[in-house]
């Protein structure tokens, strides 16, 4: 079925406050009760080290908004705009970015680009999204971030080091010993 243009742009206008009022609570995992239908999908590579494919709106919940936003307050002072979409039907294609807390030297930000394909499923909801980043970059970023004394330790200990940890492992699978 094919929504109004307008309705499907409201959905996804309705996803990036939604961000910015997550930001200022500093909990993630309401999003999914709020925007996505009992039945919606969610799939993140997270370039093959951890992949997560939520069939539910409860296990999206649970994984992308609970246990990969909702690291206790490791997440304080960053943000996820999302910076631009297009709709196509009943497709949105968002990008979006990881912004670190603080700014460089330069005034730029500390941050990494993503982009998220999702369907729009209704009602104001979303019936499945698909996601991805670089985790490589995401990764050095939080390296600078530490050298620059802007890395979350909890968030360091809950995500970063686990993430590398799985991403080593897998890039190590099926290396000979040397």
């Amino acid at each position: 079925m094919s929504y109004p243009k307008e309705e499907v742009e409201a959905a996804i206008i309705a996803l990036r406050d939604a961000f910015v009022e997550a930001e200022k609570r500093n909990t993630w995992a309401w999003i999914a009760d709020a925007l996505y239908h009992e039945d919606a999908t969610y799939f993140c590579p997270y370039g093959g080290a951890m992949p997560v494919f939520a069939r539910s709106r409860d296990e999206i919940r649970a994984t992308h908004y609970g246990r990969d936003m909702d690291v206790g307050s490791g997440w304080t002072g960053w943000s996820f705009p999302i910076i631009s979409f297009a709709v196509n039907g009943d497709q949105i294609f968002s990008r979006w970015v990881n912004r670190g807390p603080g700014k460089r030297a330069d005034g730029s930000y500390y941050e990494t680009e993503g982009v998220s394909f999702i369907t729009y499923g209704g009602s104001g909801k979303f019936s499945s999204q698909y996601d991805l980043f670089d985790i490589g970059h995401q990764m050095k970023l939080c390296d600078e971030l530490k050298e620059a004394g802007l890395l979350n330790e909890a968030l360091e200990r809950d995500w970063v080091a686990p993430m590398k940890r799985r991403i080593i492992d897998s890039l190590n699978q099926g290396i000979p010993p040397a």
